[in-house]
């Protein structure tokens, strides 16, 4: 049998929820804490004996990051998006990525509506007036939202909670998506983003991290809007040219703009902050904390740490965005191998061969493939030999295998 093994040490960065800490804590693991985020130097020295890293967005966990962090089995992305780790190499050094897709859902959209509703009224600048001892009641470009078109490109998670939203407000909903999605309530899907441009005056923004959507946004499509828009981005900074966005404030075409993202951010809290759309009347910028409430941080926390500790402890992949998902309860009285491999024909047979050939009997076993990669969970009798893990890692078809603790 092999010989225990320590405790797993976890590093979390970027001030990622106590429950997180709380909840691996329990489980055994050492946990280490950061506040800020790391470039790829720090990260570098920082995940050495590490097994578990928790990042939020601004951490990128490059191929040079996964290549001198031989002991790290899972990444655990404390947000929506995982366009920060490279999943293909992650994925190829038997790396387990996880994400929380659901956990801020709520909070995001909650924010995208109050900020619809502060644009329209101007809330900003009648606030920014009263703070310099301004009295000025008017009405002068202050709208209900009720009776606007709002425009949601991207109608996943986030954009299809929103258009329901949206529409309990009294407002029109089209959507955009590159993919086809159910309509919910009376949103109708556009067939292209200019046809949505043509149709809406208020635009967000809901799109993910893919390489594709770089640059989506930028003068072409902000002349496409109608004059005196408003135009709101909740979902990645690098989709938008905000020199771009900046010239059309200005210009008065777009009325009123809300960001949350941006292709630079700072790492840490109090860090200095710029962007070319720093002091325009009636925009609203925010450092990235659409889903950051105390609510979302605290389900993201209880929710992405729950998936590292079953995949260390259990071997699950239960909604891995990298690898093959696998769960399997586990059989009293056995020992769990966990086996990552290239998906080719005959690569399960001969880590079965193998097992057979040291007299190890299968209680169960559960495989499932994801493009190039297979992951099987095996459950063996608890005699398992000395020597049967350096075999299966000798498998040429084999990329990572352990006997799950």
């Amino acid at each position: 049998m092999p010989a225990p093994t320590a405790a797993p040490t976890a590093l979390l960065l970027e001030n990622i929820h106590p429950h997180a800490v709380e909840l691996l804590s329990a489980a055994g693991f050492e946990v280490r804490t950061h506040r800020g985020a790391m470039d790829e130097a720090e990260l570098v020295e920082a995940v050495q004996g590490v097994s578990v890293l928790g990042i939020r967005s601004t951490t990128h966990v490059t191929e040079a990051v996964l290549d001198r962090a031989p002991g790290l089995r899972a990444v655990g992305a404390f947000c929506i998006g995982t366009n920060q780790v490279d999943l293909a190499a992650a994925g190829s050094r038997g790396v387990a990525v996880f994400n929380a897709p659901f956990s801020n859902t709520r909070s995001v959209v909650e924010l995208a509506v109050a900020e619809i509703i502060a644009l329209a009224r101007r809330l900003t600048e009648r606030d920014d007036a009263m703070h310099a001892g301004v009295w000025d009641k008017s009405a002068d470009g202050s709208h209900e939202v009720r009776g606007r078109t709002l425009g949601i490109v991207g109608y996943g998670n986030i954009g299809s909670q929103l258009s329901v939203v949206a529409e309990a407000l009294g407002m029109r909903v089209v959507f955009y998506d590159s993919t086809e999605k159910l309509a919910l309530g009376n949103a109708r899907a556009c067939s292209s983003l200019d046809e949505l441009l043509a149709e809406a005056d208020t635009v967000t923004l809901h799109v993910d991290g893919r390489d594709g959507n770089a640059g989506m946004f930028g003068a072409a499509q902000f002349a496409a809007m109608r004059p005196r828009s408003m135009f709101l981005n909740l979902s990645r900074g690098f989709v938008v040219d905000y020199a771009a966005l900046r010239r059309n404030v200005e210009s008065g075409h777009i009325a009123g703009a809300a960001v949350d993202v941006f292709p630079d951010e700072p790492k840490a809290k109090g860090d200095p902050f710029a962007s070319e759309l720093r002091g325009l009347r009636n925009v609203i910028l925010t450092p990235h904390v659409a889903g950051s409430t105390a609510e979302a941080q605290q389900d993201i926390g209880r929710f992405t740490a729950s998936k590292l500790r079953d995949y260390t402890l259990a071997g699950t992949t239960t909604l891995s965005v990298n690898l093959p998902q696998v769960a399997m309860d586990p059989r009293p009285g056995t020992r769990r191998v966990a086996h990552l491999h290239h998906n080719v024909p005959g690569a399960m047979a001969r880590v079965n061969q193998l097992l057979a050939e040291h007299g190890v009997n299968i209680e169960g076993q559960l495989l499932s493939t994801r493009g190039t990669l297979g992951y099987a969970l095996t459950d063996v009798a608890v005699d398992l030999p000395d020597g049967v893990l350096d075999a299966l890692a000798a498998v040429p078809e084999t990329i990572s295998t352990r006997v799950v603790p």
